[in-house]
């Protein structure tokens, strides 16, 4: 899962110009700014002054639509959610092409997105996933969710790579995806550390070699 938040707006330089929002406005541009910040700094070290500093809106129209930081948390990460399911669906149901196919553009896609800004970002449940002891508790559930129905997509995809022949293992389709988001994780990770798209590609190599060698 790589951290795919290419559809973000970029910040601006220097003082944010002042701009009237409507609450829905100013709403969805908090959540944006928060998949930003969360995405580099994960959630625990995200302040609130780093999610306005760039948007022009002030402390006080944030805690006008967020009861709390808690609140706000919640929000950006059912914001990631359906964004990441989204691009998902975008490479995975894309029958143009055999569903292993699907996969490798899916991680080529995602190391793109991660060069583009240099490395800062990777994946948002990722980030999470290692906060998990101090996060609120309603976090953990969430996050479980969200990883259970990008395991169910990459299932499915391999699932269908099995009744064309494509995969040389009998191991069933849901435990492969469970290994292929938890490898993942680690390669987003790495990929962040040597500021390279050289462990994803690794990642992807191993995986596919290992559910196809006969």
């Amino acid at each position: 899962m790589a951290n795919e938040t290419a559809a973000l707006a970029k910040p601006r330089r220097g003082r944010p110009p002042k701009v009237e929002r409507d609450f829905a406005d100013t709403r969805q541009a908090l959540i944006r700014s928060g998949l930003e910040v969360i995405t580099e700094t994960g959630y625990l070290a995200a302040g609130i002054d780093a999610v306005i500093k760039n948007i022009a809106v002030p402390k006080g129209s944030f805690y006008h639509c967020f009861k709390s930081k808690q609140e706000f948390g919640m929000a950006v990460i059912e914001a990631y959610g359906s964004f990441f399911a989204h691009k998902l669906g975008t490479f995975l149901l894309d029958t143009q092409h055999a569903p292993l196919q699907r996969i490798e553009a899916f991680v080529l896609h995602a190391g793109q997105g991660m060069a583009k800004y240099d490395f800062r970002r990777g994946c948002l449940v990722g980030n999470l996933l290692q906060e998990t002891p101090l996060l609120p508790e309603t976090f953990p559930e969430r996050l479980q969710a969200i990883l259970n129905a990008w395991e169910s997509r990459v299932a499915a995809c391999l699932d269908e790579a099995k009744l064309r022949g494509e995969l040389a293992t009998d191991v069933p389709p849901g435990e492969l995806a469970r290994q292929f988001w938890s490898s993942w994780e680690g390669a987003v990770m790495r990929a962040k550390l040597f500021r390279s798209v050289d462990p994803l590609n690794q990642f992807w190599a191993f995986f596919r070699h290992s559910i196809t060698a006969k």
